[in-house]
């Protein structure tokens, strides 16, 4: 399976790049299931997440994941409120006049 002319293919990193002991928080739950015998072989799994200089705060993860698409969304929006005001939109299913048979 190539890239086929798609650009570089995509690069696994190295785990050892990802260290428990950088990171103060999760070094403290290392060494805490430590302190009860156990070990956490995925732990390593979470170090990209307190990496805020790559991949920014989860303030800033759940900004850009919530606002994705906004701008587009809000001018299709806009689009379409403008085609319904120009072109006339009927919304009124020809229920003229008073009650006719007691329903809608």
């Amino acid at each position: 399976m190539g890239a086929h002319g798609h650009g570089e293919p995509y690069k696994i990193p190295d785990p050892s790049i990802y260290n428990v002991d950088d990171i103060p928080k999760l070094k403290q739950v290392k060494e805490a299931l430590a302190r009860q015998g156990l070990k956490d072989p995925w732990l390593r799994n979470e170090v990209w997440r307190y990496d805020t200089a790559q991949w920014g705060t989860h303030a800033q993860r759940l900004r850009v994941f919530m606002t994705r698409g906004f701008v587009y969304g809000l001018g299709l929006a806009a689009l379409t409120v403008a085609a319904e005001t120009l072109l006339g939109s009927n919304d009124h299913h020809g229920h003229h006049g008073g009650s006719e048979g007691g329903h809608h």
